[in-house]
């Protein structure tokens, strides 16, 4: 059995409904912002503290909305898994309009994705297996 890592992860969408995906350091795949929880974090503790270090935005634990959790293949470790817990950012209303983000800690690149258009293949597993499908079927639904 392949080893498994535990990690917390956030979908960020601005006003225009884009995705935001940051591309760490050394790696060459986009995903979400997140990362392992600390000893004592919940999942949704880790996604707001990995979002906060990661790109800057500030998003209480309660503030975050379950959306899912998946088993996938890990972007950058090899023959590992990543078992991930992803929440929702809720929409912003600032005087922006949107979220500011900005590339911080092992952050090397952030991209916001139209999800409309056709999507790169420079995405982690999780967003392309799980993610993706998931916002897509949601998406669906409320139309």
């Amino acid at each position: 059995m392949n080893p498994r890592i535990v990690v917390s992860a956030v979908c960020v969408f601005d006003d225009a409904g884009r995705l935001l995906t940051v591309r760490k350091r050394g790696t060459d795949k986009f995903m979400h912002p997140g990362g392992k929880p600390e000893a004592g974090e919940s999942a949704a503790q880790a996604a707001s503290r990995e979002l906060e270090e990661e790109v800057g935005i500030i998003v209480a634990p309660e503030d975050l909305e379950p959306f899912g959790r998946w088993l996938a293949e890990a972007a950058n470790e090899a023959a590992t898994q990543i078992e991930a817990t992803v929440f929702t950012a809720p929409t912003l209303v600032n005087a922006a309009g949107s979220w500011t983000a900005h590339p911080s800690a092992e952050i090397a690149e952030i991209r916001w994705l139209d999800l409309a258009a056709g999507l790169p293949d420079d995405l982690a597993p999780l967003l392309t297996d799980h993610v993706l499908p998931a916002l897509a079927a949601k998406a669906a639904r409320k139309s």
